[in-house]
């Protein structure tokens, strides 16, 4: 079996490099495009122009408080730009959404998922059809998000193979897609919106026949696709055995203990936000996992620790299994080729961190610097972000 603590377990590899890459890109969306957010009103964003920064929280890779774009009353976006969101709100709803529309069953057809058309509306992207209240459009804000957001994949991917060599992007991407290849389910290009009780949810559609499943190695598919795919099989495996879902177990349940750790340092132990840990937490609380004490520590229960071995163990079954069924050179490869660049997974040593600089203007620019990054993605009905900011 393979030893969890000897090395990062599979879905942490995947979840890394895939933040990295949202984190990224987002900055880069941030940069070019006007936007509302909360403390800082409208920006006038443009290439190379000046933008606001979003709101400053007190931990790393939060925007504090309530800050989240699903906290926006129903002004968002009126005016100046559109409310801020995260790439998953691109993969999920603005590639499939132009000037003409389209239908929920239509977009939830093509992106293989869910989205949050609520917030998508109220935050200034889209628009209901007067007429046909299951038809959607872009609105003009939409629009200009649309052509930022086109060219942003290449041009990060671009941007990593520069940094960490061709080569080494070509074999991730050749080992990515060797394994996508053999994926007998249709999977959506981006993560789930993460949904009750933080599990993530299974694809929009019927498992395909073996000889279909050859589009899924399609090598156009954007690098944050082929990184995407493979985790959220990971994902739905563990969680049909598991009673807490991935994201759940990874980021929160792995850094607790008995003795207890201070609510207020989960953040950056976990690179995950304040209002994505509360969540956690309260679901924790509820299956008498972790009680939290009158100072603010949260200390794992016996149930609790139970818990965090079967995580461990199930990690390790996984990932086993997947040699035995997608085979050992295929499960190497990809490892091979995404250990280099998670390095030791925090800021001073991972490679990763090395194009997470946010521009001086950026919201994340106002916040304390992650020391870690997330070992599960936290997307949430936020915005999509990849830490649940």
């Amino acid at each position: 079996m393979v030893a969890v603590d000897a090395a990062l377990p599979l879905p942490t590899l995947l979840s890394q490099a895939l933040v990295a890459f949202t984190i990224e890109f987002d900055n880069e969306f941030e940069h070019r495009m006007p936007h509302r957010t909360t403390r800082h009103g409208s920006t006038g964003a443009s290439r190379g122009g000046l933008t606001g920064a979003s709101t400053v929280g007190s931990t790393g890779g939060s925007r504090g408080g309530s800050t989240g774009a699903s906290t926006v009353g129903s002004t968002g976006g009126s005016r100046g730009g559109p409310w801020l969101v995260s790439m998953a709100m691109w993969s999920n709803c603005m590639r499939f959404v132009g000037e003409s529309g389209t239908s929920v069953r239509e977009l939830e057809s093509l992106a293989r998922t869910k989205t949050n058309l609520n917030g998508m509306e109220r935050w200034g992207y889209i628009v209901v059809d007067a007429v046909d209240a299951d038809r959607i459009r872009a609105t003009p804000k939409g629009r200009q998000a649309r052509e930022v957001w086109g060219p942003l994949s290449g041009e990060i991917e671009q941007r990593w193979r520069a940094r960490f060599g061709a080569g080494e992007i070509d074999r991730l991407r050749a080992a990515l897609g060797a394994l996508v290849s053999r994926l007998d389910v249709e999977l959506p290009d981006c993560l789930p919106i993460l949904g009750y009780g933080l599990f993530s949810g299974g694809p929009v559609g019927k498992p395909m026949a073996p000889a279909a499943c050859e589009r899924n190695a399609d090598t156009r598919l954007p690098l944050a696709a082929l990184l995407s795919r493979p985790l959220l099989a990971f994902a739905i495996e563990f969680e049909r055995e598991s009673d807490l879902s991935l994201a759940i177990s990874a980021n929160v349940v792995r850094v607790l203990d008995e003795k207890g750790v201070r609510v207020r340092d989960l953040p950056l132990l976990t690179g995950v936000s304040k209002e994505a840990i509360q969540m956690a937490l309260g679901v924790l609380q509820k299956k008498g996992a972790v009680v939290i004490g009158q100072d603010r520590t949260a200390r794992l229960t016996a149930k609790g620790r139970e818990m965090q071995d079967g995580y461990r163990r199930l990690l390790g079954m996984i990932e086993e299994r997947w040699r035995a069924r997608f085979g050992e050179e295929t499960i190497r490869a990809v490892r091979e080729s995404l250990e280099p660049l998670a390095g030791e997974p925090t800021a001073g040593r991972s490679p990763l961190f090395r194009g997470l600089d946010p521009y001086p203007d950026g919201w994340r620019a106002s916040v304390r610097k992650p020391q870690t990054l997330p070992h599960y993605p936290m997307v949430l009905h936020r915005g999509g972000f990849p830490d649940g900011s």
